[in-house]
């Protein structure tokens, strides 16, 4: 997530991540692998550096995925209270306290 955050401010190299995170530049390497094999990264080659930015399209499609479960969650939330009778309730009572 860290990384995924730093490279929202734009295009970034491997080196300068790894600088800004408190893992090794490999451990860097190796998340940017997987979240380039899940095309949420993609990578470019300039002069002899390979700078790592956000797939605008991937992006998308993880909202998009996200967007569809939120909604299937709270669809299924309403039909649940849906289903409670008017007037009752599950919550515990609350206890009396005493005050002194």
């Amino acid at each position: 997530m860290a990384i995924f955050q730093k490279l929202s401010a734009g295009p970034i190299a491997v080196n300068e991540l790894a600088r800004k995170l408190p893992v090794s530049r490999p451990a860097v390497s190796q998340h940017l692998k997987v979240l380039k094999n899940a095309g949420l990264v993609t990578d470019s080659r300039v002069g002899t550096r390979r700078l790592y930015s956000l797939n605008p399209e991937g992006v998308a499609r993880l909202r998009a995925h996200f967007d569809q479960l939120w909604t299937r969650a709270l669809t299924s939330f309403q039909t649940s209270v849906e289903k409670i009778p008017l007037g009752e309730t599950h919550a515990k009572p609350a206890r009396n306290r005493r005050r002194t």
